[in-house]
C-alpha cells in the first residue's frame, strides 16, 4: 500500500506545455495554488519583471495564507530589460506582496563583469546554464529562491513553491527546498509543478 505522499504525488503529475512563454501564467498559477494547498507550503517565490505576474499571483493565491515573494530584475539590468513598474509594484504590495531587488544569484553578477573583461565562464553560469538545459524558467525559479532566502524572506526549513517564467510571464513552478547561497548545493527541487516541454 502507498504512503500518502506517493498517492499525493501521483495525484498531481507535472503540466507539462507544449511551448514556453506567459500564455501559460493562468495555468502556471492555478496548479501553484493547488499544490501549495495540498502540501501545506506557506511561502510562493515569483520572479516578476514589472510586476505584473506578482498581482497575478497574488489574485491566485488570495484563498490561502501564504507570504509571496516577488522577485525583480536587478538595477543594472534595467535598461536593457525594464524595470518594476511603480503603479504594479503599489497594487501588489497592497495585496500583501514583498518585493525583492537584489544581485542574482546565478546570472547577472561579479561573475558576467569577470567574463564580460577577461573572458571565460564563471562558474555561477556554468550552474545556470545546466538548470537552462531543463528550461528558463527553472533556472531563474531556483535562483529567485536562492536569493529570497539570502535576503531572509523565505525559511530555508521549509519548502516553497517557486514560480518563474520564460521572458515574461509564468510557465515554470517548482516545489523547492531551499537553500542559501553560502550552502547552494543543499538546495533540493523537490518537484516539477509546470514547466514548457
Amino acid at each position: 500500500m502507498q504512503n500518502n505522499e506517493e498517492a499525493l504525488a501521483e495525484a498531481n503529475p507535472p503540466i507539462y506545455f507544449k511551448h514556453a512563454g506567459p500564455a501559460n501564467t493562468g495555468q502556471t498559477i492555478k496548479a501553484a495554488v493547488q499544490r501549495c494547498e495540498a502540501l501545506g507550503i506557506k511561502y510562493v517565490v515569483v520572479a516578476t519583471s514589472t510586476g505584473k505576474t506578482a498581482i497575478r499571483v497574488a489574485e491566485g493565491f488570495k484563498d490561502q495564507e501564504v507570504k509571496i515573494i516577488a522577485v525583480t530584475l536587478h538595477a543594472g539590468t534595467w535598461k536593457k530589460y525594464t524595470p518594476p513598474d511603480p503603479d504594479k509594484v503599489k497594487i501588489a504590495e497592497e495585496m500583501g506582496v514583498k518585493f525583492l531587488t537584489c544581485t542574482h544569484a546565478l546570472m547577472g553578477n561579479v561573475g558576467n563583469a569577470i567574463m564580460a573583461k577577461f573572458g571565460g565562464i564563471s562558474m555561477t553560469d556554468l550552474i545556470a546554464h545546466t538548470y537552462y538545459t531543463f528550461s528558463q524558467g527553472t533556472k531563474v525559479a531556483v535562483e529567485i529562491a536562492v536569493m529570497a532566502a539570502d535576503a531572509g524572506l523565505i525559511a530555508v526549513d521549509q519548502e516553497i513553491i517557486s514560480i518563474a517564467g520564460s521572458d515574461t510571464g509564468a510557465d515554470t513552478a517548482l516545489v523547492i527546498k531551499p537553500a542559501y547561497s553560502i550552502d547552494f548545493f543543499s538546495l533540493k527541487v523537490r518537484e516539477l509543478v509546470t514547466k514548457p516541454r
